[in-house]
């Protein structure tokens, strides 16, 4: 008999403790949950210009398409120009309206303007 009462003992320590880790545990998840809402917001993803174009482009509008200041450098426009279309390319899948925007852009830029504008 007092074998028996010795394992209801130990089973019950054994359950105590249990229970205890799971508050434990418990307690934790709680506060690494309100430290993770708690952090500062971080943008996800590069923030684009959200806007239709205009119907004559600008010096603005067109460093906003390219992705590149008012005032840089021509070799910078080009490169922004080579990877801009890399990604709209209409042989791969893009619009041709937006190809004939970004090169519009382009031009814009590096000075070339035309006074007609985009093909579209």
């Amino acid at each position: 008999m007092l074998l028996y009462w010795s394992i209801l003992q130990v089973a019950a320590i054994i359950a105590g403790v249990a229970v205890a880790a799971a508050a434990y545990a418990g307690k934790y998840g709680i506060e690494a949950w309100q430290a993770f809402k708690a952090r500062p917001p971080r943008p996800r993803l590069r923030k684009f210009y959200e806007g239709g174009f205009q119907a004559t482009m600008t010096r603005r509008e067109a460093a906003l398409i390219l992705g590149v200041r008012e005032s840089v450098v021509a070799e910078k426009v080009k490169e922004a120009h080579r990877r801009v279309m890399v990604a709209n390319h209409p042989d791969a899948g893009g619009s041709h309206y937006l190809a004939s925007k970004i090169n519009e852009a382009k031009d814009m830029m590096l000075g070339k303007t035309k006074s007609s504008g985009s093909a579209f």
